[in-house]
C-alpha cells in the first residue's frame, strides 16, 4: 500500500505505508520504517496518518457487506 509524501525540497516520492515503525514530530515530521531508514516528509503526522487511513479505506472496501 503506497502513499505519496513528500520531502522537504518539495519532491515526492511513494512510501509502502505497510514498512513505517513510528511517526514522529521533531519539529518535521521523522517516519522511521522497519529496516532502519528514516524520511524527513513535509505532511504533518496527522496528514500521513489520514492518508494511510485513507489507503486501507480503499484498499478494503470490498469486504463491506
Amino acid at each position: 500500500m503506497m502513499i505519496t509524501l513528500h520531502k522537504l525540497n518539495d519532491e515526492s516520492f511513494k512510501l509502502n505505508a505497510y514498512h513505517i515503525e513510528t511517526i514522529e514530530s521533531k519539529p518535521d515530521t521523522l517516519i522511521m520504517l522497519t529496516n532502519d531508514r528514516k524520511y524527513i516528509v513535509k505532511e504533518t503526522p496527522e496528514e500521513v496518518i489520514q492518508m494511510i487511513e485513507e489507503a486501507v479505506k480503499d484498499r478494503y472496501t470490498y469486504l463491506k457487506p
